[in-house]
Parts: structure tokens; sequence; C-alpha cells
């Protein structure tokens, strides 16, 4: 698919990556969740201090724009303009790594010009992926950030699959991987409550724009790929970001 989630969830299925394989929920069926494509091998991977956050520079990819900054933001909000109206997100202040890259994304103009490139509609899984400068869920920056994972989110039923699973609200913006400490560009808005483990930072929460994904989401899945999971009938493109 793209880069993907790495774990196994007994909930709903649907993929969250880009084109290939995914994981959501649902019940009684293996799935995954919100994930990208792992397009290096860790082992060639260069670790960069990045302050106190540990960026890792992936040789294999081009970094447009490099890696952040050193030093914390202040800034708490991106707006995207987009070809379906404004988008804003409220950024989250317990994740400061990954706010930190994403503002040096947003700002760099790295996200311009590219598009949402995967829908899921399962019951366990409603979200819309963004964020990967290919367009087919196996892009990134060029590196990958630490995790900084939610200990906060609601339980949700684990149907006795023996994982923890927690609720993404509707509205959540979090941030997409392959596995532990593989998140890079792209990211989901949810656009109805969804169950997934706790593996995916919350990068912050829609403060503008949810009827665009209110749209996107009752446009469905391109005709043609599975009705739950596959490219978005609805193309949103991102055309530029503000960060304030």
């Amino acid at each position: 698919m793209s880069r993907r989630l790495t774990a196994t969830l007994l909930v709903a299925a649907a993929l969250l990556a880009g084109c290939t394989t995914t994981r959501t929920g649902g019940a009684a069926e293996p799935s995954d969740g919100p994930e990208e494509t792992a397009s290096s091998d860790p082992a060639t991977d260069q670790a960069d201090e990045g302050g106190d956050c540990q960026y890792v520079q992936n040789p294999a990819e081009p970094a447009p724009v490099g890696l952040p900054p050193d030093g914390d933001t202040d800034a708490t909000t991106v707006t995207f303009r987009t070809s379906e109206g404004d988008m804003s997100i409220a950024l989250a202040d317990d994740v400061p790594c990954t706010v930190r890259s994403f503002v040096h994304l947003a700002d760099s103009g790295f996200y311009d010009g590219t598009k949402c490139h995967r829908l899921t509609a399962s019951a366990g899984l409603k979200v819309l992926q963004c964020g990967d400068p290919k367009g087919d869920g196996t892009g990134g920056p060029g590196y990958t950030i630490p995790d900084e994972l939610p200990t906060n989110l609601p339980p949700a039923p684990s149907a006795g699959t023996g994982q923890e699973l927690v609720t993404y609200a509707q509205g959540t913006v979090a941030m997409a991987n392959a596995g532990p400490d593989t998140g890079g560009s792209q990211f989901f808005f949810v656009y109805g409550d969804s169950t997934l483990p706790p593996d995916y930072a919350v990068l912050g929460e829609v403060r503008d724009g949810m009827g665009i994904l209110v749209a996107a989401a009752k446009a469905g899945v391109t005709a043609g790929a599975s009705p739950e999971d596959g490219p978005p009938s609805l193309q949103v493109a991102f055309e530029s970001a503000t960060v304030s």
C-alpha cells in the first residue's frame, strides 16, 4: 500500500495508508490503520540530533526542505488553502517533535500541490489521509520523526483481540506511520469516530473545514476500488499553507 501502520487489529477492516495494505478497526477481522509504506532500510538511516528531537534522515528518499530546525515552535495553527476551501488545524501542545516537523513542512511549502490520496469508510475507520508528495501513499519528507503516542484517548471495546484499542474522535488529526518511530509527512483527518490502537500521534484537531471532510466522505471512494478503502472520489488538493 503505502506507508502503513504495522500492527494487526481485530476490528473493522480498512486500509489507512496509501495504496497497498492498511489497518483499521472493526469486528473479528484483521485490519490495518493509518499507515505509510516504509521506504528505506533502517540500517542505512542516519540519526540527526534535531535538538531534543531525534529526527532520522532517510538517505533513500529526497528531503526537499531538509530536516526541522532546532528549537520549539510557537505556532498554534496551520491553515491549508485547498481546492475545496480552507481547512485549519489547531495544533496539539503535548507532541513538540511532531508539531515542529509538521510546521516545518507546512511553512516550507512541502505540502503545496499535494492531494489527499486515501479515504477509508469502514465501520471502525473513517479517515481522509493526506500529506504524501507522491500521491500514492509511498512518499515522505526524507526523514522520520520520533513517536509521541497518545496516552489519554478514551478506550474502545477490544472485542477479545488482546490489543489495546482507543477511539480517535471525529475532528482529530493524527500522523500515519509504518511502525514505531516511522512517522513522516503523511497524516489523516478523522471524519467519524474511529477505533485504532494508540499507535498514531495526535497532531491536533480540525478547527475549520469539517464540511470538506463530510463532503469527501459523502463522495466516497473512487469507482473500481474497494468501497471501504481507496482513492477518494472528491480530490482535496492543498494549494498553500499558512502557519500562525
